[in-house]
C-alpha cells in the first residue's frame, strides 16, 4: 500500500467519526453481533471505504460501525481480513493504520480460537496475555516511519493495565475467564492433533488464524492493545468421530458474544 492510500481512507472516515473517538474494536468470527450494542450507530460497508478489502470469511459482515458504547464513542470493525483469504499482510492490517491516522489510541481485538490448554472448554473466554506468531510478520519490507520505528518492542504487546482492569471487571460481573497465550497460524486448514500438541508444548493455550498481525501493527504505531478469545473447540482430545467444523465455531462464538460484549462495554468506559 502507498502512503496516500492510508490518508485517503482516513480522510473518507474522518468526517463520519466524532473527533473524541480514541478506542476501536475488531470483532472476529461469530462476534460481529456485539456491534448491536452500539447506540447512535452509523454503518459503513467496507466496500464504500477507499482501499479497504472485502471480508470473505464466514461470520464476518464486512462493516465499519461508528457509535456509542456505554456512553463512549468507538469505532468497530464488524469482521476482519485474513491472510488465508489471499490478502497480503499490508492489506490485512490496513485498517489498523487507518485507525492510527484517525487518532485511535486503544485497540480491543477479539477472535474465535481453538483450545489447546486442557483446562479450557467450549464457550470459555480467554484474556490474551501474549502471543506466538507463526504468520509472515506484517512489518517485513520498507519501514513506514510515519507509523513507528523499524524494530518495535513486543515485550508487552497486550497492555498490562488493560488486562488488570479487565480481570477486575470480570470479577465484578461474575463472568469467569481464563488467561493465556494465543498462537497465530495462517490457516485456513484446522490444525492436526499433532500440531495442537506441539503448540501446547511450546507455550500456547489457544490457537487461531487472525489477530496477531493486527496487534503487531498496532504496537508498531504505539497503540495500546487488549485481546480476548472465545474458545470454540477443544483441540486437546480427539474422539473417533471428532471433526473441526466452521459452523460449530461460529455457533460457539455467538453463544459467548453476550458475555464478551458486557466485558468490552465496561472496559471501554474505564479506558
Amino acid at each position: 500500500m502507498q502512503e496516500q492510500h492510508y490518508h485517503e481512507a482516513a480522510s473518507f472516515l474522518a468526517s463520519r467519526l466524532p473527533k473524541e473517538t480514541k478506542t476501536a474494536i475488531i470483532l472476529g468470527s461469530g462476534l460481529g453481533e456485539l456491534a448491536g450494542n452500539l447506540k447512535e450507530a452509523t454503518v459503513i460497508p467496507y466496500s464504500q471505504i477507499p482501499h479497504f478489502a472485502h471480508s470473505t470469511a464466514v461470520g464476518h459482515k464486512g462493516n465499519l460501525i461508528v457509535g456509542m458504547l456505554n456512553g463512549v464513542p468507538v469505532l468497530a470493525m464488524q469482521g476482519r481480513f485474513h491472510y488465508y483469504e489471499g490478502y497480503p499482510m499490508e492489506q490485512v492490517t490496513f485498517p489498523v493504520r487507518v485507525m492510527k491516522l484517525l487518532g485511535i489510541e486503544n485497540l480491543l481485538v477479539s477472535n474465535a480460537a481453538g483450545g489447546i490448554n486442557n483446562t479450557f472448554k467450549v464457550g470459555d473466554l480467554m484474556i490474551i496475555r501474549d502471543h506466538i506468531n507463526n504468520m509472515p510478520n506484517p512489518l517485513v519490507g520498507p519501514n513506514m516511519e510515519m507509523f513507528g520505528p523499524r524494530f518495535p518492542d513486543m515485550t508487552r504487546a497486550y497492555d498490562r493495565e488493560f488486562i488488570t482492569k479487565a480481570k477486575a471487571i470480570t470479577q465484578e460481573l461474575g463472568i469467569p475467564v481464563k488467561e493465556g497465550v494465543y498462537v497465530g497460524l495462517t490457516g485456513p486448514s484446522y490444525e492436526t492433533p499433532a500440531e495442537y500438541a506441539f503448540w501446547g508444548k511450546v507455550g500456547g493455550d489457544a490457537i487461531g488464524m487472525s489477530t496477531v498481525p493486527e496487534v503487531i501493527v498496532a504496537r508498531h504505531a504505539g497503540m495500546r492493545v487488549f485481546g480476548m478469545s472465545v474458545i470454540t473447540n477443544e483441540g486437546y482430545h480427539f474422539a473417533d468421530d471428532f471433526v473441526n467444523d466452521a459452523q460449530d465455531v461460529i455457533d460457539a462464538a455467538n453463544a459467548a458474544s453476550e458475555k464478551m460484549g458486557r466485558i468490552f462495554a465496561e472496559l471501554v468506559r474505564q479506558l
